[in-house]
């Protein structure tokens, strides 16, 4: 049995850069994350383990010291908890400040904001509440919801496949052919490098093991991707997840992971997934 890992897999350099920010700032002093730094359980368990708090309202932190997210927060936000008298550190990615400077853009040149993405998540959240007036879509349905503008800007959250958001500009300048329609590609790049080594593993594997947080969009995304092309995908998070049956006659493995989803955690799942493959007698190798 050959274990192929996808070619992009797993943490981007903005998670990483979010997490060695938060442990600096827990060293200098204590620190409250407001809501989840990312979307891993195992990551956020481990920071909580340092003693980091975490809270989901401003109005519940007990530190001196607030971290935003790498998911970002609105100009809001930041000013009502700045309000409090808290001292707001920002784990922002930076990509996902580019995509913020591009729906600012939009709407200061008289373009009508429409966000493809997932209305409650929280960077979606980030992105809207500082503006006047905006759509948010996530499938046709919702473009079909839309009404018509003179002047209409696209963007999106940044974990969203690019071939959706394709899609869904298509369908949208297709709806309003007089509309002046703009659209800013903010799908950032580790996304869109997961998300095609994803679907170029799932062709050559006869099962795919995707790890990641439940509540991860980019993992989830890449499950979706990896069910075009592969009947066999599971989501998972840790090793535990494994089941011994899954590999009973399997020949090839393809292991992808989210971009919040630490190394030693798909070391360890890669490792698991050989003992269960001994287990029906077959040999596991790494693939290419």
């Amino acid at each position: 049995m050959r274990i192929v890992r996808a070619e992009h897999l797993g943490m981007c350099f903005g998670v990483r850069d979010a997490i060695a920010l938060a442990l600096e700032q827990a060293r200098a002093g204590p620190l409250t994350i407001l809501g989840d730094l990312v979307h891993n359980e195992t990551v956020m368990a481990s920071l909580q383990a340092r003693g980091i708090a975490v809270a989901h309202e401003a109005a519940q932190v007990k530190t001196p010291t607030v971290m935003v997210t790498a998911h970002g927060a609105s100009a809001r936000t930041l000013a009502n908890t700045r309000a409090l008298g808290l001292a707001v550190v920002e784990a922002t990615c930076p990509l996902v400040h580019t995509a913020h400077r591009a729906i600012t853009a939009l709407a200061g040149d008289g373009y009508h904001p429409v966000i493809i993405g997932q209305r409650a998540h929280v960077e979606v959240r980030g992105l809207t509440e500082d503006l006047s007036d905006c759509d948010v879509v996530l499938d046709e349905a919702d473009v079909l919801a839309l009404d018509e503008h003179p002047r209409i800007g696209i963007a999106a959250q940044t974990t969203q496949s690019i071939e959706r958001v394709r899609h869904l500009v298509a369908l949208i300048q297709q709806r309003f052919p007089r509309s002046d329609v703009r659209f800013i590609d903010t799908v950032c790049l580790p996304t869109k490098q997961r998300q095609h080594a994803a679907l170029e593993l799932a062709r050559q594997s006869d099962i795919v093991i995707v790890i990641g947080g439940a509540n991860s969009n980019n993992t989830r995304e890449l499950v979706s991707t990896c069910r075009r092309y592969c009947s066999d995908v599971h989501h998972i998070q840790t090793e535990l997840d494994l089941r011994a049956a899954w590999f009973r006659a399997t020949s090839t493995v393809g292991l992808t992971a989210g971009t919040s989803t630490p190394d030693h955690v798909i070391n360890r799942i890669e490792q698991r997934i050989g003992q269960l493959a001994a287990t029906w007698g077959l040999p596991a190798e790494r693939g290419r």
